[in-house]
């Protein structure tokens, strides 16, 4: 169940609920980003009386809307991912889904993204879970963290709850103590090497 609903029973409503920022870029790098942005509007069905409204809005809260009219292959990293957030947020979901939103930015950008998210929780009430290996982010934004391993869930928790079943000082030593410290085979695909390398599911709760 996704916001109350069945996804084989209810795939548009489902579909609608939710929005995804994938790890790899998705945006086309010849158009502008606001073009980017009126064509995700049209693929999810944003009224057109809204739309203008829509992505002035969140070009603005992402701090682009000064950019609008450039393409995107001359768009900084940082930039791109802020765009990807205000896109996966035009169609109004309830969910918001983040796929290492930080992986590769600098330190300025990763904390100038995490404000934008921690508002999108608590101002519009949407729920996100996000994927990081930074573990410190974890600790410090995510209300709940799930320690993935070899594509299992291990322990859940909060950051403090994960800590105080391991006797530990920060998320990461909870983290080797939950998982071992050995480093895996080399055999191991490479999705288990990234779950591997600290991968953790964080959400942040209504």
């Amino acid at each position: 169940i996704l916001d109350g609903y069945d996804p084989v029973k209810h795939q548009n409503e489902a579909r609608r609920s939710f929005g995804i920022v994938f790890q790899d870029p998705s945006l086309d790098s010849e158009l502008t980003a606001y073009e980017n942005m009126e064509f995700h509007s049209v693929l999810y069905k944003v009224p057109r009386d809204v739309r203008k409204v829509r992505i002035k809005q969140l070009l603005e809260f992402v701090e682009l809307w000064d950019r609008r009219n450039n393409q995107v292959k001359q768009f900084s990293g940082g930039m791109k991912r802020r765009l990807e957030i205000a896109r996966g947020l035009l169609h109004t979901p309830k969910i918001l889904f983040l796929d290492e939103p930080t992986l590769g930015l600098d330190p300025q950008t990763r904390n100038l993204i995490w404000g934008h998210i921690k508002s999108l929780n608590q101002e519009e009430k949407i729920t996100v879970f996000f994927t990081t290996h930074y573990m410190e982010e974890a600790e410090r934004v995510a209300d709940q963290v799930a320690i993935i391993d070899y594509g299992k869930i291990i322990a859940q928790g909060s950051p403090e709850e994960l800590k105080n079943q391991t006797n530990s000082q920060s998320l990461e030593d909870a983290f080797l103590a939950f998982t071992g410290r050995r480093i895996r085979s080399e055999e191991a695909s490479s999705i288990d090497f990234m779950r591997m390398n600290a991968r953790i599911w964080g959400g942040r709760r209504r």
